[in-house]
């Protein structure tokens, strides 16, 4: 019962300082446009979540104009899972391809990128699910604040840089399948990582967690 409390008044406290930092970076104060990935709010956290926290946060405050949300394949954790959290919540989202992320960014507006984080390195590496990587490189070419919203306990000190972080690799059949009806050559070679690893630098916002907003490099050390 402990846990579960401290997580939601940390994911709280996330979602805070997270809009407080988003909004001093926008003309005017905003409101707001987001783009996010894959699952961070009630359903993968005990109540709030880490980057829909930020979302939820900014909603609160009337601050959010809409948050575009990642199908994030193959699982379509973005789809299912968080638009069907915002929605219940009230908060204007929209559905977007995975394919369509950089699209998305240059022609509707989006002012930030909010993702989660499994691990970050002590170099500030994160590994998230996978497709963040490519979210974090386009934004930097469009020049949009990528930030990583995640506690301080996902801070992994003993690794030095994110290369070290294992990355799970899953069956090609969740490419290959949709509900058990092959769409795919049955004999074709399949990589399907969960995870990737963004490079610190591309980690344009900071990293935010219930202690504030941290410079990616400095984030171990600071806690």
């Amino acid at each position: 019962e402990g846990l579960l409390e401290k997580d939601r008044r940390d994911n709280r406290n996330i979602g805070m300082h997270g809009a407080s930092h988003i909004l001093g970076r926008v003309p005017g104060g905003g409101p707001v446009t987001l783009l996010t990935h894959c699952n961070t709010g009630t359903l993968a956290t005990a109540g709030y979540g880490t980057a829909l926290g930020v979302v939820r946060a900014l909603h609160q405050r009337g601050s959010l104009s809409r948050v575009f949300c990642t199908e994030t394949r193959p699982y379509n954790q973005g789809s299912r899972l968080s638009a069907l959290e915002l929605r219940h919540d009230g908060v204007p989202v929209t559905i977007i391809a995975d394919s369509a992320a950089a699209a998305t960014m240059r022609e509707r507006g989006v002012q930030a990128v909010v993702v989660g984080a499994d691990r970050v390195a002590a170099n500030g590496d994160v590994a998230n699910k996978i497709g963040t990587f490519q979210l974090a490189v386009a934004a930097h070419h469009l020049g949009i604040p990528f930030y990583v919203a995640a506690p301080s306990s996902t801070c992994d000190p003993t690794l030095a840089s994110g290369r070290l972080i294992p990355i799970e690799e899953r069956p090609g059949t969740e490419l290959t399948h949709l509900g058990g009806v092959l769409l795919a050559d049955p004999e074709v070679d399949v990589w399907n990582p969960a995870f990737d690893v963004t490079p610190h630098e591309l980690i344009t916002g900071g990293i935010i967690t219930e202690w504030g907003v941290f410079a990616p490099s400095g984030l171990c050390r600071a806690l």
